[in-house]
């Protein structure tokens, strides 16, 4: 259970977590890149862990947040979605206000 240890400490490490295939600046599917515009519209830095870099998150963070596609959104520790639901939340001005009420700061935008 050491990958899920993994996940658990990266989830509570950081305020706001993508788990993405790819990074910010080089994003690998088209989901992740709406994901981070859609973060980056919202004007908060955020880590971000790109799944293509290790398969054991990959297929476990599945189980653990019972979600099965990515990019998958955690802020306080809690699973938000992925892009589709990201921008529903967006449209709507909730993931603004979820954002902003993290416990964020000045985290600067991380790799995990």
């Amino acid at each position: 259970m050491e990958v899920i240890e993994r996940i658990k400490q990266q989830i509570e490490s950081h305020p706001i977590l993508l788990y993405m295939k790819g990074t910010p600046d080089f994003p690998q599917c088209g989901f992740s890149g709406r994901a981070v515009q859609i973060l980056q519209q919202c004007g908060v830095e955020f880590a971000y862990v790109n799944i293509f870099e290790d398969p054991e998150v990959r297929e476990n963070l599945k189980t653990y947040s019972q979600w099965p596609t990515f990019p998958q959104l955690f802020v306080n520790g809690e699973l938000v979605g992925g892009s589709d639901i990201m921008m529903d939340l967006f449209q709507s001005g909730e993931l603004q206000k979820l954002l902003s009420a993290s416990k964020a700061g000045t985290e600067n935008s991380a790799h995990c």
